[in-house]
């Protein structure tokens, strides 16, 4: 179990570090829903301790977004309110442990998970259908 689990992490890490910025991103997105899910696991078995790290890691992803936003780019400065009321809203999450501010969120983080996949394949599309090196 061991080797397995080894050969696991050494995938993770690897699949991190040879992500394209576009691919980070979305892992951001994806491991945000996890910590959120998980919130809302633990409120339900009135683990508060696990409630609180789990939204505290979804805080953390929403940060990072929020630091690589490009602020000469229009829908950076569209997106970073969005980020912080998401930020705000776990925090409300947090104190009253209710995972109904945790599942506005959670549609929130999905939609623009969604949305940053189609990105992702469009660009695919032209970057290999017209043979542009560009990267998203």
């Amino acid at each position: 179990m061991t080797a397995q689990t080894s050969a696991y992490n050494a995938y993770k890490q690897n699949s991190v570090t040879t992500a394209s910025p576009g691919e980070l991103t979305l892992m951001l997105y994806n491991g945000c829903l996890k910590f959120l899910n998980k919130a809302k696991v633990a409120i339900q078995e009135k683990n508060i301790q696990e409630k609180n790290v789990n939204l505290q890691k979804s805080q953390a992803i929403v940060a990072e977004l929020m630091s690589t936003l490009n602020m000469d780019i229009e829908i950076s400065k569209q997106m970073l309110p969005l980020y912080e009321y998401m930020n705000h809203r776990l925090l409300q999450a947090n104190i009253q442990n209710d995972i109904s501010i945790i599942e506005e969120v959670e549609g929130l983080v999905t939609e623009f998970r969604d949305t940053w996949k189609e990105v992702i394949r469009i660009n695919r599309q032209q970057q290999f259908g017209s043979g542009n090196n560009g990267q998203i």
